[in-house]
């Protein structure tokens, strides 16, 4: 698995970052223990999508798979025609619960 803890967009969350956050919430579990829950959860989606299955979390959301078919695009800077090729997508739905939250007037 990549690990995307080089480089993030400002104000977006790691997953070193998220590790730190679940240690300093639970200093009862070594940071490594944490790091490896993180990293079998993040795979085990990963997996799951990769088989074509959905994966729920209920209040927080659903991952699934979008298969785009194949078509003609055009190239914007010469104009000219190009074939893309069919591809599937990860697409992420939140949950109600976790709409309803961020969606909370403070």
């Amino acid at each position: 698995m990549k690990d995307d803890d080089d480089k993030a967009a400002p104000g977006a969350m790691i997953k070193s970052e998220l590790v730190q956050r679940i240690a300093s919430q639970n200093p009862h579990l070594y940071q490594r223990d944490i790091e490896n829950i993180v990293n079998a959860v993040l795979g085990e989606i990963t997996a799951a999508l990769a088989r074509g299955d959905r994966v729920e979390l209920r209040g927080f959301g659903a991952f699934s798979v979008k298969h785009r078919p194949a078509r003609t695009g055009r190239n914007p800077r010469t104009g000219a025609h190009v074939s893309v090729d069919k591809k599937s997508v990860p697409f992420f739905k939140t949950g109600k619960e976790m709409r309803e939250r961020l969606n909370k007037a403070p």
